[in-house]
């Protein structure tokens, strides 16, 4: 986007990217909010001061987005720490760029891995345009098995139109074993949250995708000419979000 405003802080409909979402979140029902900040984190924690059962993590060097995940390993695990053995806490990622994300599209994902006993649960969608995502690959039997960012992907891989939308639904305790399990081994030398749901599947864990998210919530904020779009969108949607107190 340029300049040095960090990205989920521009504005789209009269209110910036994050707030979008940690709204769409709370009208989900989802009130405890961890949100991972790096760049510019004093301003994204100054705009968002105000917004009740929202924390902050920080990710002290960008290097991927299991390495962003892994910045909150230490909040999640104070929250399940008295937790039973056998109790399952869901743990809900979303990116903070995503403003057109639905409320109803999180309470369907978190339905879904209650009802499946999933480990790892992902919300996909169909694009159009597939272009820059992360292409959800299945079996001849349509089970799903891997993600496979586009700089990694095969032609065939790159032909797929279910894309990953960073949307998931992990077990807690699962979540938080794959991530000490990552390693930076693909071309970015990055760490991928993506991994973790082929590593619970190897595993033996329940895992799957679930194509629950509307195309309109494949709209991503790169450029202004982005921004401008989602912004239109967001008027068109009529949609009022409001963070449940």
């Amino acid at each position: 986007m340029g300049g040095d405003l960090p990205k989920v802080l521009y504005e789209a409909a009269g209110k910036p990217l994050v707030a979008w979402v940690l709204e769409a979140l709370a009208a989900a029902g989802i009130r405890d909010r961890i949100v991972v900040v790096g760049h510019g984190a004093e301003l994204v924690e100054r705009a968002l001061a105000g917004m009740p059962g929202v924390s902050f993590a920080l990710q002290r060097e960008q290097r991927g987005t299991g390495d962003a995940v892994a910045a909150a390993a230490a909040a999640i695990e104070r929250r399940i720490a008295g937790d039973a053995p056998d109790v399952r806490r869901p743990v809900v990622i979303v990116c903070g760029d995503s403003p057109m994300l639905r409320p109803e599209s999180v309470t369907g994902l978190l339905e879904a891995w209650a009802a499946r006993g999933a480990s790892c649960l992902l919300g996909t969608a169909v694009a159009a345009d597939a272009t820059g995502l992360g292409r959800v690959v299945r079996d001849a039997a349509g089970r799903f098995e891997r993600i496979v960012e586009e700089k990694e992907a095969t032609p065939a891989e790159r032909a797929i139109r279910e894309v990953n939308m960073s949307t998931y639904v992990f077990e807690a305790r699962d979540l938080l074993a794959a991530l000490g399990r990552l390693r930076p081994d693909n071309a970015a030398g990055e760490y991928y949250v993506t991994d973790c749901p082929g590593m619970l599947l190897r595993d033996g864990r329940v895992v799957d995708a679930v194509a629950c998210l509307a195309a309109s919530e494949t709209l991503s904020v790169n450029t202004p000419a982005q921004l401008a779009e989602v912004a239109v969108a967001l008027k068109n949607r009529g949609a009022t979000v409001t963070v449940v107190p």
